[in-house]
């Protein structure tokens, strides 16, 4: 049995996810992969860096893409906790990732819903420990709502 398997690396990403919910970012995670090694972390960085665009997708596409020294990621994978949306998967079309596997998914905005779509090669897993992706959403809204 391979050690690194989606759900390993899925731990990864909600430890990112962590990071953020601690920082009070809307708690998503990603790692990127390549030959079982992460080569980038990131969460949720809106707030912190008051920008719309700074979604832990995108803050891993460009750590991996630096990583790796060129703008294609197509023998990699994506561990997201929480479903891409419109504009992260639409940025996983031009990086031409391998893989997008995601935890809990996303009914309001994600990109299945709104029909995004994505590089033709690109393989997505959906709902890799979707309990524990979902409750962190949900324990983070909940502290959002009593704290206002």
């Amino acid at each position: 049995m391979n050690p690194f398997d989606d759900a390993y690396f899925m731990r990864k990403a909600l430890q990112e996810a962590e990071l953020a919910f601690d920082k009070g970012e809307v708690p998503v995670g990603a790692v990127i992969v390549f030959k079982n090694q992460i080569i980038a972390r990131a969460h949720n960085l809106t707030e912190r860096l008051n920008d719309v665009t700074a979604h832990a997708e995108m803050q891993a596409f460009t750590s991996a893409a630096d990583f790796l020294g060129g703008k294609y990621l197509r023998d990699c994978t994506l561990y997201v906790t929480l479903e891409p949306c419109q504009m992260c998967a639409g940025a996983s079309y031009w990086t031409q990732i391998g893989k997008i596997v995601y935890g809990a998914n996303e009914p309001k905005s994600g990109f299945t819903i709104l029909g995004t779509k994505l590089h033709p090669k690109t393989k997505v897993v959906s709902g890799v420990l979707e309990e524990e992706c979902a409750e962190i959403m949900k324990k983070f809204f909940i502290q959002k709502r009593n704290l206002n």
